[in-house]
């Protein structure tokens, strides 16, 4: 059943409007108190959050909301989502909640959810919060609580990282970095943990003021780093999300390296070690099949998920997978941690560059397919292969284009659109699919 508050990655929307009024969010508060209290005799939580202006407020309204089902709250402050997932499993809360919209601009803001194991909670659990929520929306909310920082939890965070650099951490002495923090949660983070790993650190996007979160920096605008990655003579650079559960990366040379090129990497390095099990790599729907390619080239194979870094860890948890993650920069290190965590796998990727050379080097081999995608607004979300013209535009496409192409049909999970993927060896033919497919879908259920 589609549920009414939680999207793929927890609940998003406008601060002071439905689900992020402070109504609806003290139910929530409310409701996973409710579900804590099943599993924990006194539950605790961990709660934490980007740099919006809106966050202290809607934190506030959450924390009044668990304080009144019975939980004990600890603030964290600023702090990234993956250090929410770390903290929850190495100090032994019993969930973390973070307030975020992640890559969004400032105006959107989210709730995010992890359960007891540093892992977000499964749909079932959303779906069990979901029911308890209107039973709580008739109570007044007891407006924002007051928040302390505990300044300590940054430190045990930080810690967690450095423990996690490869052999090269020697090596990682004088390397510059540029690092593109976003205006978001790493904005502090980020440095201080390159810095106290002796590296020679450039900033962007260090300078939050409630509402220039993402705005024209991080990993949604690599223009500025890809210009003074070269200009600094810089080993290495890295973009953050306004959450930093993401990371993408540019070369010496200024090329772009998404998290396709990280898994690739990272798969070369941990299968050399004897630490990938199975041989096998897991991605989304959503990685090139230039990375399947060459990966099976190489002799490891690649399982392929729906798209959110929740199916990713499912589907490695199940098979006993090491690595996985997304194109778009969340990538997995189990053996590290269960969440997909941007500063981490910089301290990975930046350790690899320091052990074997630069960054173009270790995705040496790794071609793109042509690949875009088309969003169209729509107005109902119907199982798209169930829309007769559709279906035969898609069809028509597959037939075409055989093993030398994919295509990939799915409805955003947080907005009203409907998403068209297209690869294929040659670009016209992403173009031609791309767009009659695009064009099915605009003329039966678009906006």
């Amino acid at each position: 059943m589609p549920k009414q508050y939680f999207g793929t990655d927890g609940i998003r929307g406008v601060p002071g409007t439905p689900p992020l009024d402070d109504q609806t969010l003290h139910a929530v508060g409310r409701a996973v108190g409710a579900y804590l209290h099943q599993e924990h005799t006194e539950p605790h939580a961990l709660i934490a959050m980007d740099t919006r202006e809106s966050g202290p407020h809607t934190a506030g309204v959450l924390t009044s909301g668990l304080k009144r089902s019975g939980v004990g709250v600890t603030f964290a402050g600023v702090l990234t989502t993956p250090g929410v997932a770390c903290l929850v499993r190495q100090n032994d809360f019993h969930a973390g909640v973070v307030v975020s919209a992640s890559h969004n601009p400032y105006h959107d803001n989210g709730v995010k959810l992890f359960s007891h194991a540093g892992m977000k909670f499964p749909d079932a659990v959303e779906e069990q919060i979901e029911a308890a929520i209107p039973q709580f929306l008739s109570e007044p909310a007891a407006g924002s609580d007051a928040l302390n920082r505990d300044e300590s939890l940054h430190r045990d965070y930080l810690e967690f990282l450095r423990s996690r650099a490869l052999d090269g951490l020697k090596k990682l002495k004088g390397m510059r970095v540029v690092l593109d923090c976003a205006n978001g949660a790493a904005y502090r983070l980020g440095p201080e943990l390159f810095r106290s790993l002796g590296c020679d650190v450039v900033t962007i996007g260090t300078k939050p003021d409630g509402r220039n979160i993402n705005e024209g920096c991080g990993s949604l605008h690599l223009e500025k780093l890809q210009q003074r990655v070269p200009a600094e003579k810089a080993a290495l650079g890295v973009a953050f999300d306004g959450d930093a559960d993401r990371a993408l990366f540019v070369s010496a040379a200024g090329k772009i390296v998404n998290g396709d090129g990280v898994l690739l990497a990272a798969a070369r390095f941990l299968k050399s070690a004897g630490k990938l099990p199975g041989h096998r790599v897991v991605a989304t729907s959503m990685s090139n099949l230039g990375l399947e390619r060459v990966l099976a080239r190489e002799g490891i194979t690649m399982a392929r998920t729906n798209v959110g870094d929740r199916y990713v860890l499912e589907e490695m948890l199940k098979s006993g997978n090491a690595l996985g993650g997304e194109q778009s920069g969340h990538i997995i290190f189990l053996e590290d941690s269960p969440a997909g965590d941007g500063l981490l796998t910089a301290v990975k990727v930046a350790s690899l560059v320091a052990l074997h050379g630069g960054l173009d080097a270790l995705v040496e081999g790794l071609k793109d397919y042509p690949q875009t995608i088309v969003n169209v607004k729509v107005k109902t979300k119907p199982a798209l292969e169930s829309v007769p013209e559709v279906a035969q535009a898609l069809r028509d496409a597959v037939k075409t284009l055989g093993d030398n192409g994919r295509i990939v049909l799915r409805y955003s999970g947080t907005e009203p659109l409907a998403r068209v993927m297209v690869e294929a060896e040659h670009a016209r033919d992403v173009e031609r699919f791309s767009q009659s497919i695009a064009t099915a879908i605009r003329t039966t259920i678009g906006i």
